[in-house]
């Protein structure tokens, strides 16, 4: 089990030994089948709870009880009433912030240091609050016809229904506030399906929800392997909508599996994002930039600028740098607060990511900086990669195609504008990109040229609850955050009085 110094934070919850309940219909309980995982500790590789997991019976219980609240209790609560339970699940979300990190540290490796800088601002409870705002302003409007006689039309705006949103191990917090947040406000009920890998954050806010007053059924959350619980959510014919983030090749599974009731989807998926230096760039801010760009997270961010592409000119100079840099950072326990790069979140990642080391060097890469599992001292217990940087990588290789979702920059050359907006452009993906430069025509350029859904400018990885994020092509349907967001869980109906 984890040490009193990485449990003495936790809620009494996770302390009591015994394995975490499914919530559904406001009750805690057991799988049907009373079926049990293990949650792994990352950094230690040990068991540090263990969790409930759910089959198609609990499945259609979730469902069942969100469909429930969806026609009773939570039709009955107004905009006004919607607004306040969110803005109380949002101070609960801040004021037990540090035990959520702590949660999300222990449970998928995200080091608790890496926000110490925000201590006192949770990104989540800010989502929660920017959504509570729209609560009261979601109306249709009067749109004028020409039709003959007093004819009168308008449009209403109405909850989609039942969602089943199913989430990643990346960013547990985030990741299930950023589905259900918008959801809620739209005045959907949610069945929430966490990562299996990571599912203890999405507990701790389901109690800490239910304490903030949400009626019974308007949130259930779901634990267990995505191949069964989560299947029979995409499936099930009384899911109004799927709102996903995961990989592209689960996203196609789920595509198919919606068409049954052709329910709605939106799929936040896979990239491999391009990160352009430009010659002009203040590589002091574009090294440590990119560099964050692609190991923050242990590199297990979709939408890390993995392909960084660097003017010729400077191509030397930067990669001495970048692997100099990386070099430097520390690798660590997640609860260590001075560790900078955590572990990968399984075993399984662990062989996939070194896998692709493998690959790197087969395909004629050069190795500047680490390229191996660290293994040395309590490292030998987790899952640990050393940031890793390849030199004299082509497009064509396959750790310059292919989504990685590990601690592995790859760095290419290139001579101008037009040939690195082209090559940037070449692949199946378009969910982000990275433009450094000191030209403003330049980032211009190039922002319009990416055809991505999102563009960063001397900067990396920023976002807002006010600004759209999603994905072009292969990397997704849909946006989240934003009035955008908000408008996936709304349907739209037009009204018709003939007033004579």
């Amino acid at each position: 089990m984890s040490s009193p110094a990485q449990t003495d934070a936790l809620p009494a919850s996770f302390l009591d030994g015994g394995p975490k309940r499914l919530l559904i219909g406001g009750q805690w309980v057991e799988a049907a089948d009373g079926r049990t995982f293990p949650s792994i500790n990352p950094s230690t590789g040990e068991v540090i709870a263990t969790l409930a997991e759910a089959g198609r019976v609990d499945a259609d219980r979730a469902v069942a009880a969100a469909r429930a609240a969806f026609a009773g209790a939570w039709a009955a609560v107004k905009p006004r009433e919607r607004q306040a339970l969110l803005w109380a699940f949002a101070d609960a979300v801040q004021e037990h912030y540090d035990e959520l990190r702590l949660l999300e540290a222990v449970d998928m490796g995200f080091p608790v240091g890496r926000r110490k800088a925000k201590k006192n601002l949770s990104w989540e409870a800010e989502i929660l609050r920017y959504y509570a705002g729209w609560t009261t302003k979601i109306h249709g409007e009067t749109i004028p016809n020409s039709m003959p006689g007093t004819i009168f039309s308008y449009t209403l705006k109405e909850p989609v229904g039942v969602v089943a949103a199913i989430v990643p191990w990346n960013r547990p917090i985030s990741n299930a506030i950023g589905k259900l947040a918008p959801a809620l406000a739209a005045g959907c009920t949610v069945v929430l399906k966490p990562a299996e890998e990571a599912s203890l954050v999405a507990i701790r806010l389901g109690e800490l929800a239910s304490e903030a007053g949400f009626p019974d059924g308007v949130i259930n959350i779901v634990t267990g392997p995505g191949e069964t619980v989560g299947a029979a959510l995409t499936e099930h014919p009384d899911v109004d909508k799927v709102a996903f983030t995961g990989s592209t090749a689960t996203g196609q599974r789920i595509l198919r599996a919606a068409a049954g009731n052709l329910k709605r989807v939106t799929l936040e998926l896979g990239g491999k994002s391009p990160d352009v230096v430009f010659a002009d760039a203040d590589l002091s801010r574009a090294v440590p930039g990119a560099a964050m760009g692609v190991f923050s997270n242990s590199g297990q961010v979709c939408c890390a600028g993995t392909r960084i592409y660097v003017e010729r000119r400077v191509y030397d100079e930067f990669v001495a740098g970048v692997s100099e840099y990386a070099g430097r950072l520390k690798v660590g326990n997640s609860v260590d607060p001075e560790t900078r790069i955590g572990p990968v979140v399984s075993q399984a990642q662990l062989d996939r990511v070194t896998g692709y080391l493998t690959i790197g060097r087969e395909e004629g890469a050069r190795v500047t900086a680490g390229g191996s599992r660290l293994s040395d001292g309590a490292l030998a217990r987790g899952y640990f990669v050393a940031p890793t940087v390849f030199a004299g990588v082509r497009d064509d290789m396959r750790v310059a195609r292919e989504e990685i979702f590990g601690p592995v920059a790859c760095v290419l050359p290139f001579d101008t504008l037009d040939e690195v907006a082209a090559r940037a452009n070449d692949s199946a993906f378009g969910l982000a990109g990275g433009v450094w430069t000191k030209n403003i025509g330049t980032a211009q350029k190039m922002a319009k040229a990416m055809r991505s859904g999102t563009v960063w400018v001397n900067t990396m990885l920023l976002m807002d609850p006010a600004v759209p994020f999603g994905g072009y092509k292969m990397s997704g349907w849909g946006r989240e955050m934003g009035a955008q967001a908000l408008d996936e869980y709304l349907e739209v109906k037009s009204v018709w009085i003939d007033g004579d």
